[in-house]
């Protein structure tokens, strides 16, 4: 599920991976990029094209750090609110 820091460049984007998660036939990739000089935080679907590579789709958001930690406290409170609901998820 989860890969050990690979590295891409793309022109003035550097990307790092931090995981890959399935979703049926696609991915979900979590990346730390950085684009003209700034860092971003990037959660984007990826697809199998034609030619055996993983393509990235307009499914994603790519946002600031500080921006992603506000993201990560309002899914907390998300899963917090779900577990009140329906009782916590066992794996």
């Amino acid at each position: 599920m989860y890969s050990s820091g690979s590295y891409s460049n793309r022109g003035d984007s550097v990307d790092k991976q931090i995981a890959q998660i399935e979703k049926g036939e696609d991915i979900i990739r979590v990346a730390l990029t950085e684009f003209r000089k700034r860092q971003y935080i990037e959660i984007r679907t990826y697809y199998m094209a034609d030619d055996g590579e993983w393509k990235p789709t307009k499914k994603g958001v790519t946002l600031s750090p500080d921006l992603m930690r506000e993201v990560h406290q309002a899914l907390g409170k998300a899963f917090e609110e779900l577990d009140t609901q329906q009782g916590p998820e066992t794996e």
